[in-house]
Protein backbone atom coordinates (compact mmCIF):
# COMPACT_ATOMS: atom_id res chain seq x y z
CA UNK A 1 0.00 0.00 0.00
CA UNK A 2 1.27 3.42 -1.04
CA UNK A 3 0.58 6.73 0.73
CA UNK A 4 -3.42 7.29 0.93
CA UNK A 5 -3.30 10.66 -1.18
CA UNK A 6 -7.36 11.00 -0.83
CA UNK A 7 -6.80 11.61 2.44
CA UNK A 8 -7.00 14.88 4.18
CA UNK A 9 -3.53 15.41 5.83
CA UNK A 10 -1.49 13.53 2.58
CA UNK A 11 0.45 16.49 0.91
CA UNK A 12 2.04 17.18 -2.61
CA UNK A 13 4.68 19.39 -3.48
CA UNK A 14 6.64 19.54 -6.66
CA UNK A 15 10.37 21.48 -6.84
CA UNK A 16 11.98 23.18 -9.63
CA UNK A 17 14.27 20.06 -9.95
CA UNK A 18 11.22 18.49 -10.59
CA UNK A 19 11.53 16.18 -7.10
CA UNK A 20 8.26 15.24 -5.72
CA UNK A 21 8.06 15.38 -1.56
CA UNK A 22 4.64 12.95 -0.24
CA UNK A 23 4.11 13.75 2.88
CA UNK A 24 1.01 13.65 5.77
CA UNK A 25 1.07 16.60 7.71
CA UNK A 26 0.45 15.07 10.63
CA UNK A 27 3.74 12.77 10.79
CA UNK A 28 1.81 10.04 11.07
CA UNK A 29 3.16 8.48 7.96
CA UNK A 30 7.14 6.97 9.48
CA UNK A 31 7.62 5.35 5.86
CA UNK A 32 6.30 8.28 3.77
CA UNK A 33 6.73 8.93 0.68
CA UNK A 34 6.01 5.10 0.46
CA UNK A 35 3.18 4.32 2.75
CA UNK A 36 0.80 5.10 5.54
CA UNK A 37 0.65 3.16 8.58
CA UNK A 38 -2.00 0.39 8.22
CA UNK A 39 -5.35 1.57 10.06
CA UNK A 40 -4.24 5.10 10.46
CA UNK A 41 -6.40 6.97 13.07
CA UNK A 42 -5.99 10.04 11.66
CA UNK A 43 -7.39 9.09 8.39
CA UNK A 44 -9.91 11.37 6.63
CA UNK A 45 -11.26 11.45 3.09
CA UNK A 46 -10.86 14.76 1.99
CA UNK A 47 -14.22 16.29 0.86
CA UNK A 48 -13.02 17.58 -2.31
CA UNK A 49 -12.13 14.02 -3.64
CA UNK A 50 -15.09 12.59 -2.20
CA UNK A 51 -16.87 10.95 -5.44
CA UNK A 52 -14.37 11.99 -7.65
CA UNK A 53 -12.10 9.59 -10.06
CA UNK A 54 -8.53 11.40 -10.75
CA UNK A 55 -7.13 10.94 -14.13
CA UNK A 56 -3.44 9.44 -15.27
CA UNK A 57 -1.84 13.06 -14.62
CA UNK A 58 -2.36 13.47 -11.17
CA UNK A 59 0.74 12.54 -9.93
CA UNK A 60 4.20 10.89 -11.28
CA UNK A 61 4.98 7.50 -9.51
CA UNK A 62 6.70 7.25 -6.46
CA UNK A 63 10.27 6.19 -6.96
CA UNK A 64 10.79 2.88 -5.95
CA UNK A 65 11.68 2.68 -1.94
CA UNK A 66 15.35 2.19 -0.27
CA UNK A 67 15.95 -0.76 1.64
CA UNK A 68 12.59 -2.37 1.01
CA UNK A 69 14.33 -5.48 2.21
CA UNK A 70 15.19 -4.04 5.22
CA UNK A 71 12.58 -4.74 7.94
CA UNK A 72 10.28 -2.47 9.23
CA UNK A 73 11.57 -2.69 12.98
CA UNK A 74 14.68 -1.92 11.92
CA UNK A 75 14.17 0.89 9.39
CA UNK A 76 12.13 2.75 12.47
CA UNK A 77 15.63 1.80 14.86
CA UNK A 78 17.30 3.48 12.18
CA UNK A 79 14.62 6.51 12.18
CA UNK A 80 14.82 6.60 16.23
CA UNK A 81 18.98 6.78 16.08
CA UNK A 82 18.73 9.55 13.69
CA UNK A 83 16.33 11.44 15.87
CA UNK A 84 17.90 11.12 19.19
CA UNK A 85 21.80 12.65 17.38
CA UNK A 86 19.06 15.73 15.96
CA UNK A 87 17.41 16.25 19.63
CA UNK A 88 21.24 16.08 20.94
CA UNK A 89 22.49 18.61 18.41
CA UNK A 90 19.32 21.21 18.39
CA UNK A 91 20.00 22.97 21.83
CA UNK A 92 22.94 23.78 21.29
CA UNK A 93 22.17 25.14 17.28
CA UNK A 94 19.37 27.15 18.86
CA UNK A 95 21.71 28.60 21.73
CA UNK A 96 23.76 29.98 19.13
CA UNK A 97 20.89 31.68 16.81
CA UNK A 98 19.83 33.04 19.65
CA UNK A 99 23.18 34.83 20.40
CA UNK A 100 23.83 35.46 17.10
CA UNK A 101 20.13 37.01 16.58
CA UNK A 102 21.19 39.09 20.26
CA UNK A 103 24.41 40.30 18.27
CA UNK A 104 22.81 41.75 15.56
CA UNK A 105 19.74 43.42 17.55
CA UNK A 106 22.80 45.23 19.75
CA UNK A 107 23.98 46.61 16.54
CA UNK A 108 20.53 47.76 15.13
CA UNK A 109 20.21 49.67 18.68
CA UNK A 110 21.84 52.66 17.27
CA UNK A 111 20.35 52.43 14.38
CA UNK A 112 18.93 56.14 12.45
CA UNK A 113 18.50 59.09 15.68
CA UNK A 114 17.53 61.85 13.04
CA UNK A 115 14.75 62.95 15.10
CA UNK A 116 17.05 63.30 18.02
CA UNK A 117 19.41 66.42 18.31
Amino acid sequence: MGMREECKHFQSRTYKSGEVARFCVLGNAPDQPWSCPENCLTYERRFADVGWSHGSLVDKPVETEPGANIPLDDRREILDMASQIVDAVAPELLEERRRQLDEMEKKNRGGWKFWRR
